[in-house]
């Protein structure tokens, strides 16, 4: 199933089509991102290319867009897995730490954001939020530390939500999920198996249209924050590279959303967009 085409350039490019050597040594440290093929996950596997890193590109069924951004990359690699396969997921850890002697960083930047309420939650819609926002990122934060050989220690990154401070009715399992998340942050922090490790959380705000969004209620959404400003992807990606140097206390938080976590909104952003841009209508009309 993976790893699947490699792409590399120059020196690496002998190492990876050689299939006889049992491991790939690079002169450049490894980043796993999941969910890198399109969006968020996109922009930080794109910073970390241009920082010089070799960028390890996870994707699910987004293989045409992944093997596109991998050419685009100076050295990077695209590998498939449904992380809904817990076990996959883990193997492929294993295979990335064979292969890579500095494995140094992991994101678990991929999610699934489905809607159900604080009224109903959907059983369906709840397995599959918690077992690939939640459950899988923290088995493969465990095999990671386990596995990896990187010799300055390693950093893993746990992408949650500013909803963990703001929270609200909708996304009931989505948020329930983050929660977890969340919670797996200080627990990895304190049993990691190195003084040198870091596990960190970095907490987006509305970044990008999400759900069934409307180009007018994502302008709008955006903007719904103490700062009235949009917060870009590029802001999440350079978070992501200032906490891959592992210069914070391990078990950190960052939230990058112009201070929208520091707000008590009743409902999402989506909705609360949604209404302003009807009232926005409707006021256009006029008496």
């Amino acid at each position: 199933m993976w790893p699947q085409n490699g792409h590399s350039r120059e020196n690496f490019a002998s190492i990876a089509a050689d299939p006889t050597l049992p491991y790939a040594y690079t002169m450049t440290k490894t980043v796993l991102i999941t969910g890198a093929a399109k969006r968020v996950g996109a922009a930080i596997a794109q910073a970390f290319g241009e920082a010089g890193w070799h960028v390890v590109i996870h994707y699910g069924g987004s293989r045409d867009e992944a093997e596109s951004l991998a050419a685009s990359l100076p050295s990077a690699e695209t590998m498939q897995c449904d992380l809904q396969d817990g076990d996959a997921a883990t193997v492929m850890i294993q295979t990335i730490a064979k292969k890579h002697t500095e494995f140094h960083t992991l994101i678990n930047c991929a999610s699934v954001f489905e809607y159900d309420g604080v009224t109903e939650l959907d059983p369906a819609t709840n397995t599959k939020a918690m077992q690939i926002n939640a459950v899988t990122p923290a088995r493969m934060a465990q095999f990671f530390l386990a596995t990896s050989r990187a010799q300055t220690g390693r950093c893993v990154i746990q992408v949650t939500d500013q909803k963990l401070e703001n929270s609200n009715p909708d996304f009931f399992s989505y948020t329930m999920s983050k929660h977890a998340l969340d919670a797996t942050i200080g627990m990895l922090a304190k049993g990691a198996p190195s003084p040198h490790d870091r596990i960190y959380g970095l907490a987006p705000g509305a970044i990008l249209a999400s759900h069934d969004q409307s180009e007018a209620e994502t302008e709008i959404s955006h903007r719904l924050n103490p700062l009235q400003r949009k917060t870009g992807p590029d802001e999440i990606a350079d978070t992501a590279l200032f906490l891959a140097r592992r210069h914070l206390r391990s078990g950190e938080t960052i939230f990058v959303d112009s201070g929208q976590h520091l707000l008590d909104q009743p409902r999402d952003v989506i909705y609360l967009a949604r209404e302003a841009a009807e009232a926005q209508k409707v006021g256009a009309k006029g008496p």
